[in-house]
């Protein structure tokens, strides 16, 4: 490492072949070496020695709703890759919804990029979208750099994104297929959810009826048939449904190019503990019961499930009422995300090294950044989080980087302080304090 700027020496560091005391090497802002903790420090570097803290790769989330522009009143690059950097997060990819415009063409990726290019305090990439009226754009949108294309199989909640039907799912997929495209998809169908009890009020019991899991299994039967039919990627957002886990798994087997994630709140939220009125718990599909959160981490042990990402889905404080029907869905976990899968997956007996496969090695995997980003080993990006995983700290909303501060972990006590982040060999924030944005935007070919 006679080249190395920087080392990193900690007790604990993270890497693919396991957790081990070493000293890691940084040039140019790439990972030059992993070596052993008393390796001798070259000259010209700089010696950070992180103790018993633990050194992990920066986490990649892939599923993030910014909503800028259009919606910045609602969150922002600039706060919302704040508060991912907070939280350890180095690397998400946006949502194509929720930003006017919507990320559906080549002019409005463009107008997004720019808008984002000056506020993103961590590396940033796109999603495209997958409309009725939009097959002609994917082709261009692929080729622009997108990292895949989000579609709704029912409404969204926003008028200028339209969700697919079965007819329009298939045409579009048979597009993206062609090119070797990934199609991610909010799996919920239309016609279960208008069958089911729609009370609204304050009550989640109500709530929860409405979101039935059923609509979950057969969306998500749909996108399998529709998959192994064009020999289509798929990939399965934010998946709540237990029930939906053998129909998954059954798939992979028969060699269905599927994927699927599940998120914080499904992992470490019960529909047991939501308080009558309490809407910043609102996301769809919902918060479902503690059984059904068990059988979640078991599909996550054994490889059913392969990542967990937020979904990040922000929105003004009046717009969360105490009426589940109409109040915004989407809950913001950008900052407490890595804390608050890490405090669960330890009282059920998993390591770091587990959360670090699902949120940071299999995301990058996911949208195809696993040359540069997901792991502490060289040749990659020297983008890493510093952990004090023994720590404790109680969630206070103020402390929060997000633009609208509302958080259904409000007063939670979470294991793991995020000590500082780093971004190419640059540390981002320590202790609450922030460089200027030093994050770049991504796109699948660059």
């Amino acid at each position: 490492m006679s080249d190395a700027e920087l080392v990193l020496r900690s007790t604990r560091v993270i890497t693919p072949e396991g957790t081990r005391a070493a000293s890691v090497a940084v040039s140019a802002g790439k990972i030059t070496a992993v070596l052993g903790y008393d390796a001798e420090v070259p000259s010209g570097a700089r010696l950070e020695d992180l103790g018993d803290d633990v050194l992990l790769p920066g986490l990649v989330d892939t599923h993030v709703h910014v909503n800028d522009p259009g919606r910045t009143e609602w969150e922002g690059f600039w706060t919302a890759t704040r508060a991912a950097a907070a939280g350890g997060i180095t690397t998400l990819v946006d949502m194509p919804l929720n930003s006017l415009p919507p990320t559906t063409t080549v002019d409005n990726l463009r107008t997004k990029q720019d808008v984002a290019a000056d506020k993103a305090h961590i590396d940033v990439g796109f999603w495209g979208g997958a409309l009725p009226g939009n097959v002609k754009d994917l082709r261009p949108l692929h080729e622009a750099g997108v990292f895949g294309f989000k579609a709704f199989l029912s409404p969204s909640g926003v008028d200028e994104f339209p969700h697919l039907d079965q007819d329009r799912l298939a045409q579009s997929l048979a597009e993206i297929a062609s090119f070797g495209g990934l199609l991610i998809v909010h799996a919920e169908d239309p016609h279960h959810l208008d069958a089911a009890p729609q009370q609204g009020g304050p009550r989640y019991a109500d709530f929860l009826a409405s979101r039935p899991r059923d609509a979950e299994d057969t969306a998500i039967a749909q996108l399998i048939a529709q998959a192994k039919r064009l020999h289509a990627r798929v990939h399965v957002l934010h998946l709540s449904s237990s029930d939906a886990l053998p129909l998954i798994a059954e798939a992979k087997r028969e060699g269905v190019r599927i994927t699927v994630e599940t998120c914080p709140h499904y992992l470490t939220l019960t529909a047991e503990e939501v308080p009558d009125g309490a809407s910043e718990f609102k996301c769809c599909p919902p918060i479902r019961e503690s059984a059904n959160q068990d059988l979640l981490w078991q599909a996550l042990a054994d490889g059913t499930i392969d990542c967990v990402v937020t979904d990040h889905s922000p929105s003004t404080a009046d717009l969360k009422t105490d009426d589940f029907a109409t109040a915004w869905g989407g809950i913001s976990g950008l900052q407490l995300s890595l804390a608050a899968v890490w405090t669960q997956a330890r009282r059920r007996g998993h390591t770091l090294e587990d959360v670090v496969r699902w949120m940071s090695a299999r995301t990058a995997e996911l949208v195809g950044l696993d040359a540069r980003k997901g792991a502490i080993e060289p040749g990659r990006d020297a983008d890493f989080a510093v952990l004090a995983p023994d720590e404790t700290f109680t969630v206070d909303p103020a402390a929060l980087q997000h633009r609208n501060r509302v958080t259904a972990y409000a007063g939670k006590t979470l294991y793991g302080v995020v000590r500082s982040t780093w971004l190419r060999g640059e540390r981002i924030v320590a202790d609450g304090e922030f460089t200027d944005p030093k994050g770049r935007l991504l796109t699948r070919t660059s």
